[in-house]
Formats: C-alpha cells, structure tokens, sequence
C-alpha cells in the first residue's frame, strides 16, 4: 500500500536518507609503535646501545644523531611546494629510512602533545599530554599544556624519564639547541630535558651549535627546533607568501646543517604536525560560544578547534555524544571516551589503548576530530585561537603525517 498507519512515504524520504555519523573506529589513527613519532627516539637511541629502550620503527644505527624538529612542517605540504623548499623536497624519497614514507603524530596533532611523545617515546595516553587543553581531574580546571597554565608540578602531570635523559645516563653525549626561551619551560623539562641546554637566537646559530655538538663525542644526540613555519601558518596561513618565505628559510637552515655533519652521522628532519587553513565563514567554523546545542550539556570545552575535549556536566555525556554526532557526525569523528581509547586515538588500540590510569580523566567524556574543513571555535573564551588561519590538531594526512628526512656522512 502507499503509506500506512503512521502516515504517507515522502519523496524527501526515499530519497534523502538521514545519513549516518561517522564511525569513530574509521579514524585514521596514529601508527603507534611502528610508525609514530614516539617511536622514533627509542629507534635512534637503542641503535646507540641506550639500555632498556626498544621500538618498532626501524632504522640504520649511527653513532651520531641529530634530530631537526620544524614546527608545524607536515608531509603533505612539503610535497605540495618542491619550488620553495628543493633541498628537503630531494630528501623525500629517502624519507622513513629509504621507504618514501611519513611518520605519523599521535592524537591530538599538536605541538604540546607531539613533543611529549617525541622526548618521551610514549603515546599521548601515557605521557599524558592528550591535548591542546585538558581538563585536570584534581581541579575541574582546564590546563593549557603548552603554555603549563594554571600550573601545576610538571614532574607529577608526566612523571617518565626522557629518551633524552635515559641517553645521557647511558654515556651519550646529548644536548638540546633551540631558542633561549624554552630553557626553563615546564615543557621543556618533562618533554625534552637531558644532557644540556644551549640556547641560540638565529636559525643559523642553532644550526652551527647542533653541528658542532654533534662531533663533541663518540656518541651524540643533540635535538635542534624551529618555530616559525607554525607560527606564520597559524597567523597568516599555509597559502600566504609569509608561510612559503619560512619554509624557504628552513630549507636553507637544513642544507646547513646537513653541510655540516660530522663523519659517522646522520640527521632526522621531521615535525610534529602539519596544518590546514580553514575559512571564516559560519559554515567552516562552527562557533561554541554562540551555538547552544554545542553548548547543552558541556561544563568544559577543551582542545582545539580541529580537535575537541568535552567534558560534560554530571550525567549528560550521553545526551552530549548524542547530540554533537547529531550536528557534527557527518563532518568530525565524535566519540565517547572509551571509544576512542578503545579505536587507538591516544596509544595502541584495544584495551586500555596504551592510557594510563592517571591520564583517563584528563581526556574528554567525549571526543571529537575533523575529518572535512571545519573547526569547532570558540570566539569569546578563545579569541586568539579563533582568529588563526591555520588549524591543526585532527588525524587527517595534511595534519598528522610528517617526514623523516635522512642526511648521513
């Protein structure tokens, strides 16, 4: 018959489905303990005979390396401008020890967070820094894990040596070259500290330092870091001819180093994420503040616009969930808590998804990542976040996967 009790079948039925949310075990998460950034470290020091650390990334040992960590330098946007950066453009096929390939940052794709798992060689879910902003358990307050605002004692929030320090115990001579600046951030100490600090100004004189670290003894490994492609990427964004004037710029600090390499040496040119620009429009940037579904139920809202925490009010995670896979499922990938622990967004997946106890609050009731060009912002708590161009912090290839460039002696 042509209907029935519950009425007539429409054409806007037949034809137009409500679609489906994306399902979060469809994410394209990290490759942890193969491919990620946290296990490139442990590969690099267990091939110096560094006792007690192992990975499943593997690469040719050598007595000397130097890591050159660029912010913000993802795979996909190397390869889309060969004119602007020809020396690490020459590189890449010999990317991921010969195979062409990235590496993958873990979840979110965000600087805090990937640096912590670079220095750590550990998943966010146990190193403990899930995110942009997270809530801490102890406190009900967001906790900005790249500034360490409030603060709170970094030794308890990440309480794991550094690959760094396990290094410099075991003989290797190790150091970090980077801008003076991060000397004494709490980053700094939980995600990159052993050995010692050196801090220099100009790109040239990082570059110059780390070479000469690098031939100081036996067996090196010295850690060098340039901020500035993220930091024009995020202002003006990865279209803008200030963010290809960088990555002319990196591509010179590069060539240098590797000019300068002593024998028996190898540098790593990778980064801790990639970057997307996003539009202002209220169809790409989708605002919190103004938006009361996105707003019904959530106490906290921590992350990042490509890569949300939420934390709900007392009994409603499952109206929350409901609701933001309703408004944003087709677009993000939102998840519960265990879901996306249980997926391997933050560690292994399966079981306890490489999470720590002391971690599973700190990640969001619910969880949720772009998958198309859109970011969840929040214009009157997060003015200057909001206001950026480019965005990273989801699991899409242009954010998450980055290089590993070789230069060997």
């Amino acid at each position: 018959m042509p209907g029935s009790a519950t009425g007539p079948t429409t054409a806007a039925d037949s034809v137009w489905p409500e679609p489906d949310p994306l399902d979060p075990r469809t994410a394209p998460v990290p490759r942890y303990g193969t491919g990620s950034l946290a296990d490139l470290l442990p590969a690099i020091a267990a091939g110096q005979e560094v006792p007690g650390l192992t990975s499943g990334l593997a690469l040719a040992p050598a007595d000397r390396v130097c890591v050159f960590l660029v912010d913000g330098l993802g795979w996909e946007l190397l390869r889309a401008h060969p004119a602007e950066a020809p020396f690490l453009t020459s590189l890449l096929a010999g990317s991921l020890g010969g195979t062409g390939a990235p590496l993958t940052a873990g979840f979110p794709s965000t600087t805090a967070t990937s640096l912590a798992s670079v220095g750590t060689g550990l998943p966010p879910g146990a190193h403990g820094l899930p995110g942009y902003t997270v809530a801490d358990p102890a406190t009900g307050r967001l906790m900005n894990q790249l500034r360490w605002q409030p603060w709170t004692d970094p030794h308890a929030w990440q309480p794991y040596p550094t690959v760094f320090q396990l290094a410099d115990a075991a003989g290797v001579h190790t150091c970090q070259v980077s801008a003076p600046t991060f000397a004494e951030t709490p980053l700094t100490k939980i995600a990159l500290s052993g050995g010692t600090f050196h801090g220099r100004l100009s790109g040239e004189e990082r570059m110059d330092l780390a070479a000469e670290q690098l031939g100081a003894a036996d067996r090196s490994l010295v850690y060098t870091y340039y901020s500035e492609v993220d930091g024009k990427g995020h202002r003006f964004g990865v279209d803008s001819d200030e963010w290809r004037a960088q990555l002319r710029y990196v591509d010179g600090l590069a060539q240098r180093l590797a000019e300068q390499l002593p024998p028996r040496a190898v540098l790593y040119v990778t980064a801790d994420h990639g970057m997307i620009d996003i539009p202002f429009d209220p169809e790409s940037r989708l605002d919190f503040d103004t938006d009361w579904e996105l707003r019904a139920g959530v106490a906290l809202l921590g992350g990042e616009g490509r890569a949300r925490h939420l934390y709900a009010v007392p009994g409603a995670a499952g109206d929350v969930l409901a609701v933001w896979r309703e408004v944003v499922g087709e677009r993000m990938w939102v998840a519960s808590r265990d879901e996306a622990i249980e997926a391997g967004w933050f560690g292994p997946p399966g079981g306890t998804g490489g999470v720590d106890e002391r971690v599973y609050r700190r990640i969001g009731d619910i969880v949720a990542a772009a998958r198309d060009d859109v970011a969840i912002v929040a214009s009157e708590t997060e003015p200057k976040e909001s206001a950026m161009v480019g965005l990273h912090g989801s699991m899409t290839p242009v954010e998450q996967l980055v290089p590993l460039l070789e230069v060997r002696s």
